[in-house]
């Protein structure tokens, strides 16, 4: 499957969304939705909103998949193509520059190997005037709030793992990858410095979450 096919997939429609490190499908059944795709693929023709699902992990599309088709019917895969899921490494994404006009990735970005190389390929792949939106664990802004979600993090997130998922180990990782990513400043920087313009962030749940978004420049 050639560059060039991807290309002419990915245009002539009316907004194409890249969904990175959504395996499962939870984002881009959110999109799915708003856009009432599920009731046009009842109909027949190709989709003008197009939704694309990347994810280094191929047992993880395969879930995403499955989801979809129980969840949606073939068409949506099938006929109106509204949804599509492609393996790929958010570093070094498979689709030409120029390619989608918004990019999202939730709870992705801190597992990636290099952070800045991935926020470069979010910018190459987005057409300018696109948006990049990112939903990630970032710093909890009130020091008090800090220090006890510190201690739960540390002490009760782990713990629950072994009890809840007989696997400490994993739950351990994940408070540790929530410490050492960046904070909400830092991100903002690092989107600025790999040629996002307008960035911001808003802080959700004290700073436990939060979402940053910016632009490819038109």
């Amino acid at each position: 499957h050639s560059h060039k096919e991807e290309q002419n997939e990915e245009a002539g429609h009316l907004l194409s969304i890249l969904d990175v490190a959504g395996g499962t499908g939870d984002v881009a059944f959110r999109f799915l939705e708003a856009a009432s795709c599920p009731e046009r693929a009842k109909s027949s023709g190709k989709d003008e909103i197009a939704i694309t699902v990347c994810d280094i992990n191929s047992d993880m599309l395969r879930v995403g998949e499955k989801r979809a088709r129980e969840r949606y019917g073939n068409a949506v895969m099938d006929k109106s193509q509204a949804i599509r899921f492609k393996e790929g490494n958010a570093q070094t994404l498979p689709f030409d520059d120029n390619s989608f006009d918004i990019y999202t990735i939730a709870f992705g970005l801190r597992n990636v190997t290099d952070v800045d190389m991935a926020l470069r390929d979010a910018h190459r792949v987005l057409k300018p005037g696109g948006r990049f939106l990112c939903l990630e664990f970032s710093h909890v802004t009130n020091p008090v709030f800090a220090s006890v979600y510190d201690q739960y993090s540390f002490n009760v997130i782990p713990a629950l793992g072994e009890i809840v998922a007989n696997d400490r180990s994993s739950y351990q990782y994940l408070v540790e990858s929530i410490r050492k990513f960046c904070n909400q400043e830092e991100l903002k920087a690092r989107l600025e410095a790999n040629g996002f313009v307008g960035c911001k962030y808003t802080n959700m749940t004290g700073g436990i979450v939060a979402v940053h978004e910016g632009w490819k420049a038109l």
